[in-house]
């Protein structure tokens, strides 16, 4: 399970450090995929069969099923953790996802994200706003 949130900078060569929790989970591969809110995520391989069996579930007889499977696929990149425990970013991804130098890597319980630090600032400000009412109406209480 991933959970937390580590500022790093990205090197020269596109490198991230894994926060030093999560190495030993991870292996050494990893799914990197287009993540929502123009994030980066990261799947270990057990995890990404799953996300992947569920999108094999929808019906790709609709539009939107056939246009999102279509985005995420294409943007799926195996990627290596090196003996230091970094990842190494491909240059597009980079430059797709508007990472400048300072990330936020975050952990969302079955996956790991990479945020722009400036994004992941506006998006937890703005998230935190409605935080409580959010988590209200989220959980099913089943109160008769």
């Amino acid at each position: 399970m991933f959970f937390g949130s580590y500022e790093y900078t990205v090197d020269q060569k596109g490198r991230v450090p894994l926060p030093s929790k999560f190495r030993g989970e991870v292996g050494d591969k990893l799914y990197l995929l287009k993540g929502y809110e123009d994030c980066i995520s990261l799947y270990k391989e057990e995890d990404f069969h799953k996300l992947i069996a569920n999108i094999q579930n929808l019906p790709y007889e609709r539009a939107k099923v056939r246009q999102n499977s279509r985005l995420l696929a294409s943007s799926i990149t195996e990627i290596s953790v090196d003996k230091v425990g970094r990842i190494a970013l491909p240059k597009k991804v980079i430059s797709e996802h508007h990472i400048e130098k300072d990330v936020v890597v975050i952990g969302v319980i079955d996956h790991i994200e990479i945020w722009d630090t400036k994004k992941w600032d506006e998006y937890k400000t703005e998230g935190e706003k409605t935080f409580d009412i959010d988590a209200e109406s989220l959980i099913n209480t089943n109160e008769k």
